[in-house]
């Protein structure tokens, strides 16, 4: 029999996501767990760090998404295998981005890896709340009976 992976003998009460890969499939799946588990009640923190930070950025001068040119682990782009994904009925990256804010999933971008990527903070996108902070604010707003994981 396993144990149970929270210490009250329950499912854990908060997911914590750090979402640090700039891959376009890491990041999607960051969002497909957090807009499971919202979908389920259970509160959820999204922090963006490092290369992940690309993948949020406004959309650029010919109105692509920037997650688009992501590449993925597969070595293709992040709009090539989002137009896959769709053409599998498979939620995409903008469908699982609009489910999380709607399911008031906590965005949260890290100061410190913006300035390790010579990204300005007004270069993120403006249809996700985010929340100002650091490690610091993202550590305290986590559960001690939660969980965290590092994508």
């Amino acid at each position: 029999m396993a144990a149970d992976p929270a210490p009250g003998g329950g499912p854990p009460d908060k997911l914590s996501i750090v979402v640090f890969s700039g891959e376009f499939d890491k990041v999607h799946y960051a969002l497909v767990l957090a807009s499971g588990a919202a979908a389920i009640g259970r509160p959820v923190t999204l922090f963006f760090t490092m290369e992940a930070c690309r993948a949020i950025l406004r959309p650029g001068a010919d109105g692509a998404a920037a997650w688009r040119a992501r590449p993925t682990t597969t070595g293709g782009t992040g709009g090539a295998m989002d137009d896959g994904f769709a053409a599998r009925r498979v939620a995409t990256f903008e469908e699982l981005l609009e489910a999380c804010v709607a399911m008031g999933v906590a965005f949260m971008v890290c100061e410190m890896g913006l300035r390790a990527m010579d990204l300005p903070r007004d270069a993120l996108r403006d249809d996700i709340p985010f929340q100002d902070g650091g490690v610091v604010t993202f550590l305290n707003d986590a559960s001690r009976d939660g969980a965290m994981l590092f994508v």
